[in-house]
């Protein structure tokens, strides 16, 4: 199987302890960050990734060249920001199965693949997102889906007490972006909440460990806490 990481991110929120680096390098235990997903990615059997990078990509590529461990890395490189959705876009054209696993280059969602693409392939989806339970939050913005697991909506941030995020880790058909006239920059979030009808779009919602590195509080607690789930 292939996957794309997301790995162009500026990391502007972590410039205070992070600094003059692209957001997936950002070191947890002297260990870049996008190690930890890529040993994740080959423990669940990916052995093709495609980096999406943008900002000091070079740091990137001096780091892990064209293979890690047994999975053959290719980099797709954004020469201007082109958003989430121009980025996986310009990726995709790199991908040579049906249907690929996208990755946030910021987040780390322990969750088993192959339960994503069973479902995917049980409910015809043609996108499909991985859904995170949380409790007692308002960073979040939530998705919400029926007892088939269908998407009924997308809601904005707001304090909470339990609900269903966003995971950073999707399935979706290769070829989803073809049907639309999309601009050359865009976002992938803002597209999901426009087309999620059209693309019979699921979710499917675990507990597993989950952390986003994007605040400097985040990425503080994942110093203590990645090493236990690789």
């Amino acid at each position: 199987m292939e996957a794309i990481v997301l790995a162009g991110g500026l990391g502007t929120r972590l410039r205070s302890v992070v600094s003059d680096l692209p957001k997936p390098m950002a070191p947890i235990e002297d260990t870049p960050f996008l190690e930890y997903i890529l040993k994740y990615l080959q423990r669940n059997s990916i052995t093709r990734v495609v980096l999406s990078v943008g900002y000091k990509w070079e740091t990137i590529k001096d780091y892990f060249g064209d293979n890690f461990e047994g999975i053959e890395l290719i980099y797709s490189i954004e020469d201007e920001p082109l958003g989430t959705g121009g980025a996986i876009k310009k990726a995709i054209e790199n991908i040579n199965s049906e249907e690929v696993f996208i990755i946030n280059g910021d987040t780390f969602f322990d969750v088993d693949l192959s339960l994503l693409r069973k479902e995917f392939h049980t409910n015809h989806s043609q996108l499909l997102l991985s859904l995170k339970e949380m409790h007692n939050f308002d960073r979040y913005g939530c998705v919400e889906i029926d007892a088939s697991h269908n998407i009924v909506a997308f809601s904005e941030k707001e304090a909470r007490t339990v609900g269903s995020i966003n995971g950073g880790i999707y399935l979706m058909k290769s070829n989803v972006f073809n049907r639309y006239k999309l601009p050359y920059i865009f976002s992938f979030e803002e597209f999901m909440q426009d087309e999620f009808k059209n693309l019979n779009a699921t979710g499917l919602v675990f507990k597993n460990y989950f952390i986003d590195i994007g605040i400097p509080e985040d990425y503080a607690k994942a110093q203590n806490e990645l090493k236990h789930h690789i």
